[in-house]
């Protein structure tokens, strides 16, 4: 484990309301019964895109039960870019925080930086979708998927927190 900030598991995440690309707001607590999938996204980020389909792929498996949130917050990108990459990648939803507030609340580093919420809405896992790198490039263990199927069991998941791994959030334009 690194020194990146991390929030602490098993305590309420932090509620949040962002617009989604028609500007409908949608707030953490519209999910409340459901496991949510936070993930901090990029239009350009290959690893983003990388974690999109794998993310996508898994969803129809685990039906009304698991929801995903794709959260832009690079100031880099364009309205327009992360609206062309969202529907280039059949994202039905994808939030936009213009200001990395949002990151910011809940120490997000990276595209990829994901966060399962369980039905309670409590903070279960956060960090990488799995354990590839750039040195590795064939996933070992996904920890997504273990998260989600320990909650979908009833289970508290193993490991509550890794670190993530993918392109640097852009907070600031050079």
């Amino acid at each position: 484990m690194d020194n990146q900030l991390k929030l602490e598991h098993d305590t309420s995440a932090p509620e949040f309301t962002l617009p989604d690309l028609d500007d409908h707001p949608h707030s953490l607590t519209d999910s409340t019964g459901q496991i949510v999938i936070l993930n901090f996204w990029s239009a350009e980020c290959p690893w983003s895109s990388r974690a999109d389909e794998e993310i996508l792929n898994s969803l129809p498996r685990w039906g009304d039960t698991v929801i995903y949130i794709p959260i832009a917050s690079n100031v880099n990108e364009s309205r327009e870019l992360i609206s062309d990459q969202a529907q280039a990648r059949n994202l039905s939803l994808l939030l936009l925080d213009v200001d990395h507030q949002v990151a910011d609340l809940y120490a997000a580093t990276t595209t990829p930086h994901i966060f399962v919420i369980d039905t309670g809405g409590i903070l279960r896992y956060q960090g990488a979708l799995d354990d590839v790198t750039f040195r590795q490039r064939t996933p070992s263990i996904n920890y997504l998927e273990m998260t989600v199927e320990a909650l979908r069991s009833g289970i508290q998941p193993e490991p509550t927190i890794t670190d993530a791994y993918g392109c640097t959030i852009v907070r600031e334009m050079a």
